[in-house]
């Protein structure tokens, strides 16, 4: 959520965020109005309180006639205080609530539109020409099979539409990829953390994910617990309600966990291969830093982000995610999307989100700097989306023969294997 105060301050920065959102402006209004109730009915309970006790220490003091009419009068004022008390409890609820369903403000240097309307900042890499070299290059489906690498007949006959098995040198593929990805992780400073799949409510709505995402996410009513689409979601929530020195500052974790997403929103979406799944693995990157220090480590997490997908050796581009495309967490999100060949375009690999103080506030997590205590800033970045990052190895480093060529930087995971070569049939 954001600050109260810099909404009262500064109502027109509101308007413009949601305005770029493409969401109810109306909100910022109706926001600010509960607030003015809440703070009024407050100064009303107080001033009521301050009577009620002045008053109580009258009576015993008063004679006989005088006690009468003071004890009317405590028995009005008590009513009087409870209808306060009320009316301040329905204000601060209300309060909350529109306070939850705002979105994080805008960062000003974010391009302002929907889903098309990003800002291509850099490409990296040199796309193949299949043509010059002969031949029609194969989706990572059909490589997948040649190689014995995935599944997703029996992933379907399973559990459904969207699931899959990696099989063989596929199983082995992601291993390799987690293991590399956390081994850059943890050279870049950042503590490994394996991190639990299930989160409760406060978890879920602290970080943002109980909004606009709802359709996407898994819920189990009997425990009424969630199934987390990232692992974002508990490192967010790892330090929830604690205070944080600010020399230990910044905190930086690398999670590796499971994800699932119902992709609600996506029917008819990548429906062929893995590349659009219910469940999958992935490496996320989380900082917790000074809100000075955000959009500084914003930056060192897309630098990341791009030294990963330099060394699997793929050609990519960043892009500034458009307004309407953010998600009500974060300020601002940079995304790398590496070329997939048989698609003809560049699709999303990593994502990189400054979410400010808006899952602190949410999460109550705060930083001590003297006396002084505040919220923090919060970031994330993915790492390595296993299933997306098998299909652009697949398509962009096959060969002729359905062979597919191994980054350096995964050989030392895969035995020292140069080459997937496709399995006997």
């Amino acid at each position: 959520m954001i600050d109260l105060r810099l909404l009262r301050e500064d109502p027109d920065r509101a308007r413009a965020s949601q305005r770029a959102r493409g969401e109810d402006v109306a909100l910022v209004d109706s926001l600010l109005s509960a607030d003015e109730r809440r703070r009024s009915s407050g100064v009303r309970f107080d001033e009521l309180r301050a009577e009620q006790r002045s008053l109580g220490k009258l009576i015993p003091k008063a004679s006989a006639d005088e006690k009468a009419e003071l004890l009317k009068k405590a028995s009005q004022l008590a009513a009087d205080v409870k209808a306060a008390d009320a009316e301040r409890a329905e204000a601060d609820a209300e309060t909350q609530e529109l306070l939850q369903r705002l979105g994080n403000l805008v960062h000003p240097d974010v391009p302002v539109g929907g889903e098309e309307d990003f800002v291509t900042l850099e490409t990296h890499g040199t796309i193949r020409d299949f043509g010059a070299e002969g031949f029609e290059p194969k989706d990572h489906l059909e490589l997948g099979q040649i190689l014995g690498a995935i599944d997703v007949e029996r992933g379907a006959k399973v559990s459904g539409s969207r699931f899959y098995f990696l099989t063989g040198v596929g199983a082995l593929l992601e291993l390799a990829l987690v293991n590399a990805a956390i081994a850059q992780a943890t050279a870049a400073g950042f503590t490994p953390m394996l991190t639990p799949a299930l989160v409760r409510p406060q978890s879920m709505a602290g970080t943002g994910f109980l909004g606009q995402a709802a359709q996407d996410v898994y819920h189990l009513d009997k425990d009424d617990l969630y199934l987390v689409g990232t692992s974002e979601v508990p490192l967010a929530a790892y330090h929830m309600d604690e205070i944080i020195d600010a020399d230990k500052l910044p905190l930086r974790y690398a999670g590796f966990s499971p994800c699932f997403r119902r992709e609600a929103g996506s029917h008819g979406k990548d429906t062929k291969g893995i590349f659009r799944v219910h469940q999958f693995d992935k490496v996320e990157m989380f900082s917790y830093v000074t809100p000075e220090d955000s959009q500084a480590e914003h930056q060192r997490l897309l630098a990341w982000e791009k030294q990963w997908l330099s060394a699997l050796e793929l050609p990519f581009r960043v892009i500034d995610v458009a307004s309407g495309d953010l998600g009500s967490s974060a300020a601002r999100k940079f995304d790398c999307e590496a070329w997939i060949p048989t698609q003809g375009k560049y699709r999303e690999l990593t994502s990189t989100s400054d979410c400010t103080e808006f899952q602190s506030r949410r999460l109550s997590i705060r930083v001590r700097e003297g006396k002084q205590i505040r919220p923090l800033a919060t970031l994330n970045g993915t790492l390595c989306a296993v299933p997306r990052t098998i299909v652009a190895i697949l398509e962009n480093h096959q060969q002729a023969d359905g062979s597919v060529y191994v980054p350096e930087v995964l050989r030392p995971y895969l035995g020292g294997r140069e080459v997937l070569e496709p399995v006997a049939r």
